[in-house]
């Protein structure tokens, strides 16, 4: 009995502690950070638009949002169904005169808590726990702490979630659903609220759709519903008797426990699956209603982007992967004659110059190694395929949507204890983002 109320105290302990990090971490965010694009509110003006009945804009909007899309007497947006119905509570605020302007940099401030709420329970997928100050727990505490701010603080989504433009509030939703479905995978098994999650950020990046045979085969391995080596299956008995051959046995006993595994786990991957399965075939008949093609999302009808010499071989093509890789990897900085001495390119730079602590990746180990980085090689190859790699941005915004996943490889390849060069690495990446967030939202040092 005692040991079932510490556990409970413990449990309350943490939550506690995950609670007041992520407070700490949105009023950091939110004070550090100037949402100067928020007034590119696209995803909210479609909301309100739905609010009404409508998929798009019936009046000219202003001239700032030059990438609404004009089309047969009416404006849509080339954002998908689920960024817009992400704005929904924001469009119900300002319906009931209890919001005016898009919220950039609060919501900005959120997502960034919320992430790192997710980010720090999800470090107990590798049995990390919180048990304590003393000793050994203290030191893995601080690393659980340090690895959860990483993602926001330590990379460029600090800098490009704080513009608090429609764009870049669509990526820290990705980030956000994906940390969460991780974690009501790996910690919390719960296939419902993970597939909700999922939901959120495949409906903000349709690219994430190719990662869902990831989640199922996690879901697949974390059940317990795992069959024992016998010849009894569902009421079924394999014969093993001198007329089978070792082959047609060992085949037979794989179909029976095959049969037995789908059965008893497709319940649990079906709950996973209704939600993503919902919002595609409403995104296929909001797509539908607007351009008549299920497929069709409109970027490429956005005015003047046809003519871009960047989409001349379409909005995804091969011939996008060389600088897509060179403003992902190589591209540097420039250097000024006044502090900072250096200052990134406006339109990209290396996400390694930018984040150092990344360089731990390519340490030996890690419990999901394999998934995490099947994951990031998929997903990279959808981003660098892209006709234009991001235009205004610090480093390469849409690398935002690798975070949770190189999150599960830099918790899962290191010690358990948080050691110095991880301190090393996560002070400078901090420092380098910290300089970055400044100079892009609080200085004229970069302009576009």
């Amino acid at each position: 009995m005692m040991g079932a109320e510490e556990a409970k105290k413990e449990k309350k302990r943490e939550l506690g502690f995950a609670v007041g990090l992520s407070l700490c971490a949105a009023i950091a965010f939110y004070f550090s950070t100037k949402a100067t694009l928020h007034d590119l509110d696209y995803t909210s003006q479609i909301a309100s638009a739905l609010l009404h009945g409508h998929v798009g804009l019936r009046e000219k909007p202003p001239d700032w949002l030059n990438e609404m899309i004009p089309w047969q007497g009416k404006y849509y947006s080339a954002f998908p169904l689920g960024a817009v119905l992400s704005m929904l509570p924001v469009a119900l605020l300002q319906e009931i005169g209890l919001m005016q302007n898009f919220p950039g940099r609060v919501l900005a401030a959120l997502i960034a808590g919320l992430s790192v709420y997710f980010f720090f329970g999800l470090a107990k997928a590798f049995g990390n726990d919180y048990c304590g100050l003393k000793g050994t727990a203290a030191a893995r505490l601080a690393r659980r702490i340090m690895l959860a701010l990483f993602p926001i603080f330590g990379t460029w989504t600090w800098c490009n979630l704080g513009f608090g433009g429609a764009w870049q509030i669509a990526l820290g939703l990705a980030v956000l659903g994906q940390a969460a479905a991780l974690y009501y995978t790996l910690v919390r098994p719960s296939p419902f609220v993970a597939g909700a999650f999922f939901t959120l950020a495949f409906g903000n990046r349709t690219e994430l759709l190719i990662t869902i045979p990831l989640y199922l085969y996690l879901f697949w391995r974390q059940s317990n519903g795992k069959l024992q080596g016998t010849a009894v299956a569902s009421g079924t008995v394999v014969d093993f008797s001198e007329g089978s051959s070792p082959p047609q046995a060992a085949n037979a006993i794989g179909r029976t426990k095959l049969r037995q595994a789908l059965r008893e786990k497709a319940p649990m991957l079906m709950r996973f699956l209704i939600l993503p399965a919902a919002l595609a075939l409403a995104t296929a008949a909001y797509n539908f209603a607007r351009f008549h093609s299920i497929f069709d999302f409109g970027y490429i009808h956005i005015p003047e982007v046809r003519d871009e010499p960047w989409y001349q071989h379409g909005l995804f093509s091969i011939h996008a992967i060389p600088w897509n890789i060179h403003t992902m990897l190589f591209q540097g900085f420039e250097s000024i004659d006044y502090f900072p001495y250096i200052r990134p390119n406006g339109f990209g730079c290396s996400i390694f110059l930018a984040t150092p602590f990344l360089c731990l990746l390519f340490r030996q180990g890690g419990r999901y190694k394999v998934v995490a980085w099947v994951a990031i090689a998929l997903l990279t190859l959808v981003l660098w395929l892209h006709g234009n790699p991001g235009s205004w941005q610090f480093s390469y915004r849409y690398a935002m949507i690798l975070l949770p996943w190189m999150f599960l490889l830099l918790t899962g390849n290191g010690p358990p204890n948080i050691s110095l060069p991880e301190i090393s690495l996560f002070a400078v990446s901090v420092a380098i983002n910290a300089i970055a967030t400044w100079q892009f939202l609080w200085t004229d040092q970069i302009q576009p």
